[in-house]
């Protein structure tokens, strides 16, 4: 009986660390399904949907949007790509690497493609982190060469 008595605090730790490991897995691995569907969404130029993927007034990092935070709406969001879809009817991300970090992050690492006016095609290296919080987008910092 001394002995259990002894172990008992071993095994209860050694629980807690693996119940707490197993959430921060679920949490990335729904994390990461999320930014994986945001890309099949991105791809079929689904707008609506994707924006739904976020919250309102999201924050944003964008060369496209200045050198700070820009909070958008979904609407706000929705109009850019469908700007940007109109002008690249092709466009598309391919998937070059995910990253979880922590509980809350994932980096992207995608390169960007379409074509434009005059047939003229764009490749563009793109890396995004996303901050999730409940199942939402609340952050998109995005980096890429904007030099023309």
């Amino acid at each position: 009986m001394k002995t259990i008595k002894k172990l008992f605090p071993i095994f209860f730790i050694s629980f807690l660390l693996l119940s707490c490991n197993t959430v921060s897995e679920k949490n990335i691995s729904e994390n990461e399904k999320l930014i994986t569907n945001y890309f099949e969404l991105f791809n079929k130029h689904q707008w609506e949907n994707l924006s739904n993927l976020y919250i309102d007034n999201a924050e944003f990092k964008d060369p496209s949007l200045g050198t700070g935070i820009v909070k958008q709406t979904k609407k706000d969001f929705v109009k850019k790509y469908s700007e940007l879809n109109q002008l690249f009817p092709d466009l598309k991300d391919k998937i070059i690497q995910i990253y979880p970090s922590g509980e809350n992050n994932i980096i992207v690492e995608f390169i960007s493609t379409g074509s434009g006016p005059g047939n003229s095609k764009f490749e563009l290296p793109i890396c995004t982190i996303f901050t999730i919080e409940n199942g939402k987008i609340t952050k998109d910092f995005t980096y890429y060469d904007n030099i023309e």
